[in-house]
């Protein structure tokens, strides 16, 4: 063979293998694009409307404790500065906001350490309204979990479940803390609900009361089992009543002090 026609052959060989390289590439490319793309229906069923789960906080807002959960002190005047500056002082547990497992365990995780990837969750909502209509401390109980999933289907891994109560409605009255003769009266979990979400390797739980308890609790039985084992919770969350009952994602803009057990948080829902 000539040498011409040698390098040719070379030059066609070549070319060959990098087509077939380059082919390879692309599939490979594109079975990875695939692979992440079906990662993300759990979180990406929403239609792509932004709902604020967020209730606006001030001094005003209803505590657990009935103290005042922010007090503001001017630290900059506009007028004298030409800008301007609030001091705040914030109880960790007050608006809309995060219980983080330290919250209720000596040496568990603080708020700083919640793994970033269960901030984000398939959101599915528990309608418990036509039981708390009739009962201040409605409880959402297992029964109620287990009817969900007989309508709608597995609880997803990873998933923060929110109770809906309606309390939402009650939000600027006492009723949304108490009863008219002032006792604590709101709905929450059941203890026989969250120890069945743990074994659905569910990452939080929400309610759209002051507490993940009801409010005649006396021993705080959810706080006390949910939190310890590394999972959070949120209070406070705003118009549940807007959301599907599944296919959304609830984004949780958590805050991240050292040390902290919770803290006020912007919430938000993908629907």
């Amino acid at each position: 063979m000539c040498n011409a026609c040698v390098i040719e052959s070379v030059k066609q060989t070549m070319m060959s293998r990098r087509s077939l390289f380059m082919g390879a590439a692309a599939s490979g490319a594109a079975a990875i694009a695939s692979s992440a793309l079906s990662a993300r229906p759990a979180l990406a069923e929403a239609r792509g409307k932004v709902l604020d789960l967020t209730y606006v906080f001030d001094e005003k807002f209803p505590t657990f404790d009935g103290v005042p959960g922010i007090a503001y002190e001017e630290a900059v005047n506009f007028d004298a500065s030409g800008y301007q500056l609030w001091k705040i002082t914030v109880f960790e547990h007050s608006g809309t906001h995060v219980d983080a497992p330290l919250h209720f365990s000596k040496d568990g995780m603080s708020v700083a350490e919640l793994p970033p990837e269960s901030l984000i969750c398939p959101l599915c909502v528990i309608d418990i309204t036509a039981k708390a209509r009739d009962d201040a401390n409605a409880a959402l109980e297992a029964e109620d979990v287990e009817a969900w999933i007989s309508a709608h289907g597995a609880i997803p891994a990873g998933a923060c479940v929110a109770m809906h109560s309606g309390w939402g409605a009650k939000v600027a009255t006492p009723a949304f803390r108490n009863t008219p003769d002032g006792a604590f009266a709101f709905p929450g979990f059941g203890k026989s609900a969250t120890d069945l979400l743990a074994t659905m390797d569910v990452a939080a739980i929400a309610s759209d009361t002051l507490s993940l308890d009801p409010g005649n609790s006396a021993d705080f039985a959810v706080h006390n089992s949910w939190l310890p084992g590394g999972r959070y919770g949120i209070e406070n969350l705003a118009h549940v009543d807007q959301l599907p009952a599944k296919g959304a994602t609830i984004f949780v803009g958590a805050p991240k002090h050292a040390r902290g057990t919770g803290g006020p948080a912007r919430v938000m829902a993908l629907v």
